[in-house]
């Protein structure tokens, strides 16, 4: 069996996105922006609009998936997802810090170890 930390932060984006969108979807004069409709047309490109680009993360705001205009994206670099998401994991192994847990959460966890080493124990 193998395990691809990559796809675990590439999947984490996906779950994030997705909790953010069942929160729902703000609808107001900005979002909907009639005028730029009016003025684009039905059919026609909304995504070279400025107004378009900024608000495609509303719905989502993803932290790897990269949403640039391609020709942005080439500039940039032009990094595929699996080379964003080992990015992401080699900075996550080099520089995140675990916060330590409280005193009493360290006592509680110890103390239900304890338990199942004794339970475990006095089944034999």
């Amino acid at each position: 069996m193998t395990f691809s930390m990559e796809q675990l932060v590439i999947d984490n984006d996906i779950i994030k996105m997705a909790k953010k969108v069942m929160e729902g979807v703000p609808v107001s004069e900005e979002t909907l922006d009639i005028e730029s409709i009016q003025k684009v047309g039905i059919g026609n490109n909304f995504l070279a609009l400025k107004k378009t680009m900024k608000l495609v993360d509303y719905p989502s705001s993803p932290m790897l998936i990269n949403r640039q205009m391609f020709g942005d994206w080439e500039h940039a670099g032009s990094k595929d997802l699996a080379t964003v998401a080992h990015e992401k994991v080699v900075d996550v192994l080099k520089n995140h810090v675990v916060p330590e847990l409280d005193a009493e959460v360290l006592e509680n966890m110890k103390a239900v170890v304890e338990n199942a080493d004794k339970a475990f124990r006095d089944s034999r």
